[in-house]
């Protein structure tokens, strides 16, 4: 639930997109005068997802985030559709902003996007900001 101050929701993988996605929801945060909620979702259908992050990366992260200054909630969840995933926690906490990281697709990969970076576009009730890594 949203207490009146400006909730950004972060999309995080622990690889270059997950990080230039959190590194512009803190800044987002600061310009704000709002609170970070970070998502680290999968859809469980492998044996390894490197899109969800391990204990360790966990605690990096969090160690990360408590070094911001800035209030931050990290949540993880398994389910049939990670953009789904990630727009259930935006609703639930009435986000003002989701902050994702884009990949660069091949020619092929340009015609569908991304399914999760599509998904997360076309049906969240509140701005989206796709962010790429440098170079």
């Amino acid at each position: 639930m949203n207490d009146g101050a400006n909730v950004i929701v972060v999309g995080w993988t622990p690889d270059e997109f997950g990080e230039v996605a959190l590194h512009r929801g803190v800044e987002e945060a600061r310009l704000r005068a709002g609170r970070v909620v970070v998502v680290n979702a999968t859809r469980g259908d492998a044996l390894v997802d490197d899109r969800f992050a391990d204990d360790e990366q966990l605690g990096r992260l969090t160690a990360e985030l408590a070094a911001s200054g800035i209030e931050v909630d990290v949540r993880r969840s398994m389910g049939a559709d990670v953009g789904d995933q990630v727009l259930a926690v935006a609703q639930d906490v009435s986000a003002d902003l989701v902050v994702i990281g884009l990949r660069r697709r091949s020619p092929v990969g340009k015609l569908l996007m991304g399914s999760v970076a599509q998904r997360i576009l076309l049906g969240a009730d509140c701005a989206v900001l796709a962010v790429k890594p440098a170079g």
